[in-house]
């Protein structure tokens, strides 16, 4: 990153001209650095075109619904293939593989039911420490994997879920008919500390694990032992000081303490049950208070307050649910791209305005120039105005059909200039949207 931006600046130091690559962000995470889909890039509008007709690279990198991550000029991907989980390292400019690992592994957990199609190959999110250079991975089938990128990605240490604590199948969790779901392992692991926890939904241990970092040996279980459920990652937080991490169980939302000896303790709970154990959006966090939201039986979102003396208390409940796309929260906003795009207002809940042709499937991020990058169907690109630019319609800016030809399940990257584009098929393209 020094090599590229203090060049730059001297450059255009002396030519009086700008650039949003002197604000360049990493994406370490499932949801970008602070895990919340917000980054302080830009969205490179021009106020006429957006992206380039033919993207800058393009490669597979294996099926599922995994999304990369990027960190100083790397991008990690994990993809099935051919019998095999990959996990690769490619140079975020170019495409080229740096170094690729891979270990045998089915394209389903030995416990899958339904749905196989959508939820087959890597599902999980890599997760890294920028810190240690350690890299996580978690397979459908619960291979646990930590890999060191500062050694061409050498296997640190492994363990399977399923083998170690003999974890059973998710069970029914309404009484609607023909909706008992279990699609493996789909929570991108979660790195705290010298920890990497993992929602693994162990009866008898916890819902959550914590692995120590360094060695794999289990550091703590949650009080919680909720099955798991089926969402894209944990989200951290805050409470009265004290570090907490929610999560979207097969039974709830479900708040832990992160701290020292209290690590695993139930802070809140907020039953949340709907079919197919699917709340695939997961949890975003504003200060002291998380959005939950379903499609399926719930058909609503809803906003919860939580303390450390009185745990969980419903704020509001309203009607615009999101099914996949995990909200995004933002100067007083609430955003997602999931049966259209949608603006609300987060102290009420009530609907600001809607628009765009997204459908089921959909991701989204908010740029540091208020615009919001859509990323879905099967394979189609959009950007509009926040309520910042365009407080009282859905203002699109660019649409594009067709800049993939798969399903557009995994989560939308903006890092370093360059948009990633990724298709459940495991097809990854490069956008440059700045210099």
């Amino acid at each position: 990153m020094g090599r590229i931006l203090f060049p730059t600046l001297f450059l255009l130091f002396l030519t009086g001209g700008s650039t949003p690559s002197a604000f360049a962000e990493d994406w370490p995470h499932w949801r970008g650095a602070n895990r919340d889909a917000i980054t302080s890039e830009r969205s490179g509008w021009k106020g006429e075109s957006w992206i380039a007709d033919i993207p800058l690279w393009q490669t597979n990198v294996g099926e599922g619904a995994s999304s990369p991550i990027v960190s100083e000029g790397h991008a990690y991907t994990f993809g099935w293939s051919k019998e095999n989980d990959f996990v690769r390292c490619l140079d975020a400019q170019t495409g080229e593989l740096v170094w690729e690992q891979s270990y045998p592994s089915p394209s389903y957990g030995r416990r899958a039911v339904g749905d196989q199609k959508m939820y087959g190959g890597a599902t999980a999110t890599p997760e890294l420490d920028p810190k240690s250079g350690h890299l996580f991975t978690l397979s459908c089938d619960g291979d646990l994997r930590a890999w060191d990128t500062r050694n061409a990605g050498k296997l640190l240490w492994s363990l399977n879920l399923y083998d170690r604590y003999d974890i059973p199948q998710r069970t029914q969790i309404t009484k609607r008919k023909n909706t008992l779901r279990d699609y493996g392992y789909t929570t991108s692991p979660f790195a705290f500390g010298d920890w990497v926890i993992v929602e693994a939904g162990d009866p008898k241990q916890g819902n959550l694990l914590a692995f120590a970092q360094a060695t794999g040996e289990l550091a703590w279980a949650s009080e919680n032992r909720d099955p798991a459920g089926h969402s894209g990652g944990l989200a951290e937080l805050t409470l009265e000081g004290i570090p907490c991490v929610a999560v979207a169980t097969s039974f709830g939302l479900h708040v832990a303490r992160l701290d020292g000896a209290n690590a695993g303790k139930t802070v809140a709970f907020f039953e949340w049950k709907t079919d197919f154990s699917n709340t695939v959006a997961g949890i975003a966090v504003e200060g002291s208070d998380v959005l939950i939201s379903s499609r399926y039986n719930q058909m609503a979102m809803a906003r919860v307050h939580l303390d450390l003396k009185n745990g969980a208390s419903e704020v509001w409940r309203n009607r615009y649910p999101t099914g996949v796309c995990t909200p995004v929260i933002h100067d007083g906003k609430i955003y997602f791209a999931n049966k259209g795009v949608f603006c609300m207002d987060f102290e009420t809940g009530d609907l600001d305005w809607a628009g765009g042709s997204i459908g089921d499937a959909g991701s989204c991020l908010v740029t540091g120039d208020d615009r919001i990058v859509a990323w879905g169907n099967g394979g189609d690109l959009s950007l509009f105005e926040t309520a910042k630019r365009s407080p009282d319609k859905c203002l699109c800016l660019f649409e594009q059909s067709g800049v993939a030809r798969d399903v557009a399940w995994p989560h939308v990257v903006l890092a370093d200039g360059r948009l990633l584009l990724k298709t459940l098929n495991g097809d990854l393209s490069c956008y440059p949207v700045s210099p």
